[in-house]
Parts: C-alpha cells; sequence; structure tokens
C-alpha cells in the first residue's frame, strides 16, 4: 500500500500508544479491494497494493471514504464513488468488494460480527495501514460542522455519492463556460473506464436554495435591493429549511463541498456554489444581524480554499494523487463567479465604518489567500465581471416601460 506519510507518523509512536490508539481508534476492514485502486479516506489517498485489507487507527468521527477502480491493467480508471462514515470509539467498519459492481457492500451482521472480533484479535494488524495523523488536522477543519445529523440529513439512500449517477441532472445543471469545463474535467480527464451500468437513483437531498428573491406587491427598485442584498433571503432559508440553526447550514457547506472536491460529485459542487453564493451575496447580514455565523462561514471557506484549490499538482506525488479535483485555469481566472462575490463581499467588510474583530481578521486573512491561491488583485476597482449565464448573479429588475 502506497500512503501519504501515515507509516512515518505511527513509526514516532512508542509502541504502548501505538497499541492504546489502534484499540481505541477505529479500524475499516476493507475486503479483496482490487491492487491499484485508488483509495481515499478524508484527505489521505492510498494506491491499493497487495496486502492491503485496510485502514486503522482511525480517529473516531465523521470521515469520508472514496475509492476509483482500476482496469486490468491499472491505467484506466472509474467514476470516484465515495460515502460519509459516523464512526465511534473501538467500532470496526467492515465492507468487500463486489467484483461484478465494482463497488464496497457490507457484510451480513454475523460475517461482520465475526471479521470484527478478528480485527480486535489483531489477526489483521499487520495487513492494515495506519491513519497518518500529521494530516488529521486539516480534515478536522474541513468537516468541523459535519455532525452525524448532517449526514443522516443529506447522504442518499444507500449512502453512495458518484457522478456515474448523476448523468440527467447534469443534463439540466445551469452551465456556465467554467462548469461545462469541470464537466468535461469529470466525465473525460480523469475517467476512461466506464462505469459499470446502474438504475438512476435519487442523489444526496440537498436543500434548495433559490436563485434569487421573488416577492409580489413591492416595487422594482426594491426587488432590486434584496436581491443586491440577500440577507432577507438568507433568513427566510434558515427559517424554513434549518430550522434557524446556523451550523446545519454551514455543515451542509462542509458536506457538498468534500462531496464535490473528494467524491467528484458535480451535483455536490452547484450545491455549494448556491450556498457559498448566497452567503457570499449578503451585506446587512455579516455586519450586523449574523455575524457570528459569518465568522464562522469565512473560516469555513478559508481552509476550503486552502486545503482543497491547488493550481498545480504532482502527479507522482502519492500525497497529492486523487487529493482534488485537477482544477483547469478556468478556476483561477477573473471570471468565475468567486471572484465577483468574493471582491463585493470583502469590500462590504473593510468599507464598514464599524466591524467585528473577529469577522476583520478573518476577512483579511481569507483576502490574503485569495490573492496568493489564485493570484487575484482584489484591489482593484474595475467594473465587475459578471457572467449572463450564471442563476446566481445579481438581479437587476427594469421597471415596466423603462
Amino acid at each position: 500500500m502506497a500512503s501519504s506519510g501515515g507509516g512515518a507518523a505511527a513509526a514516532r509512536m512508542d509502541p504502548e500508544a501505538a497499541t492504546e490508539l489502534a484499540r481505541k481508534g477505529v479500524t475499516l476492514l476493507l475486503l479483496d479491494v482490487p491492487q491499484h485502486t485508488v483509495l481515499g479516506l478524508d484527505t489521505q489517498v492510498f494506491s491499493v497494493g497487495p496486502r492491503f485489507r485496510g485502514i486503522k487507527m482511525v480517529p473516531p468521527g465523521p470521515h469520508f471514504l472514496h475509492y476509483c477502480s482500476p482496469s486490468r491493467h491499472g491505467n484506466e480508471f472509474a467514476p470516484t464513488v465515495g460515502f460519509f462514515l459516523t464512526t465511534h470509539p473501538s467500532q470496526v467498519v467492515v465492507r468487500r468488494w463486489h467484483a461484478q459492481e465494482e463497488r464496497l457492500v457490507t457484510l451480513s451482521e454475523e460475517e461482520e460480527i465475526r471479521y470484527s472480533e478478528a480485527v480486535k484479535r489483531f489477526e489483521f494488524d499487520d495487513q492494515l495501514g495506519p491513519y497518518n495523523l500529521d494530516s488529521f488536522g486539516d480534515w478536522k477543519q474541513l468537516s468541523s460542522y459535519l455532525s452525524q445529523s448532517v449526514i443522516e440529513r443529506l447522504e442518499p439512500i444507500g449512502g453512495e455519492i458518484t457522478i456515474a449517477l448523476e448523468a440527467s441532472w447534469m443534463d439540466r445543471a445551469p452551465q456556465t463556460d467554467m462548469e461545462r469545463r469541470l464537466m468535461e474535467q469529470l466525465r473525460e480527464d480523469k475517467f476512461a473506464k466506464k462505469a459499470p451500468a446502474q438504475p438512476e437513483r435519487r442523489g444526496c437531498y440537498y436543500t434548495t436554495i433559490p436563485a434569487s428573491v421573488k416577492h409580489r406587491n413591492i416595487s422594482a427598485d426594491e426587488l432590486t435591493l434584496l436581491n443586491l442584498d440577500r440577507t432577507s433571503l438568507l433568513e427566510t432559508v434558515l427559517a424554513k429549511s434549518y430550522q434557524g440553526q446556523e451550523d446545519l447550514l454551514l455543515g451542509e457547506l462542509q458536506f457538498s463541498f468534500i462531496a464535490f472536491m473528494m467524491g467528484q460529485s458535480l451535483e455536490a459542487f452547484m450545491q455549494w456554489k448556491a450556498l457559498v453564493s448566497l452567503l457570499l451575496s449578503c451585506s446587512e447580514a455579516p455586519l450586523h444581524t449574523r455575524t457570528q455565523m459569518f465568522v464562522k462561514f469565512i473560516r469555513v471557506i478559508y481552509y476550503q480554499f486552502k486545503h482543497g484549490f491547488q493550481r498545480t499538482h504532482d502527479s507522482r506525488s502519492s500525497e497529492d494523487k486523487g487529493n482534488s479535483l485537477f482544477l483547469d485555469e478556468a478556476w483561477f481566472s477573473r471570471d468565475i463567479f468567486l471572484y465577483r462575490l468574493s471582491k463585493d463581499f470583502l469590500a462590504v467588510i473593510f468599507e464598514a465604518q464599524v466591524v467585528d474583530g473577529d469577522l476583520l481578521s478573518w476577512a483579511r486573512k481569507l483576502k490574503t489567500l485569495l490573492e496568493t491561491t489564485f493570484g487575484w488583485d482584489l484591489e482593484n476597482n474595475a467594473a465587475n465581471l459578471i457572467d449572463e449565464d450564471d442563476e446566481f448573479a445579481p438581479v437587476v429588475v427594469e421597471m415596466d416601460g423603462s
């Protein structure tokens, strides 16, 4: 098994501490996974070797397991399949590879108990790769609001997330130039191997995020203002869909980002974009009514950009292999929706006469990260670039007869 440094982390641990972590940590027993399968847990990615039987010493809590199976010669891969797990101390999670369906499946309760007892007797210990604790901090930053209730609320029936089941959804997705490029990347660049035929199934149970505010009996000018500052829309969505719980929304933002970046789901990208677009289009909420929520929101997207968006990848590095999409230059250009929204949002905070200290501090960190990661100039005052095909662009309502 090739790993991203987990062996080194385990080697630095004294034997007693390693044994204690092996007992209290979670074990993922993954039987019969084909050699050369690219398999990832959270931000860590492994190339499966001949003796691989799973991963041990996994910290309890939420995790995302994702994999793509190779062709016989290992040079082509099927679309990524991923699923979320909520794990508990000393738990053993058992899955077996189904050769015909080319996916991991659950075992009967009797088999699972038998294998779990064998794991606890350390019978598989030398065939289990250790979780790399050095990178656990990165995962915690990406999953800080990813509770069991968030996962159960959003995950699809059966739990599996894969673009292979999103064919009909992709046909009706809004297609800006950047999204068209993304679709081609997901469908062609990484995966030449055809996925096994599967019936169309319902995807994740994402919250519907309206692209604009629609109100009767108000003037066009008032409607334009409501769409330029979407605080009222945010309040409506929070009340109707999240029972007023801000952390549920932030959990969905993290769920969709992970499913997009690691599970390579286009449906997840569109949900992440909808949530980011809504929040970055608010002016009143961050400054006055939902300041602490926006401190948390900026922190969430800061770590998403830090860990997920990289300009270059070394394809020879096992540490980066499959860790995120090989994003093309469209992601770093100024015509992406993120540039306009981030620029306007940060301007609202920096130009406010009175602003919360934590909000200002995280806004400055985000600005620096965007300028260094994306190479954007967020200082210039050139006219904002708006993609007319983007359903989340600002809505300006024309008066009748104008």
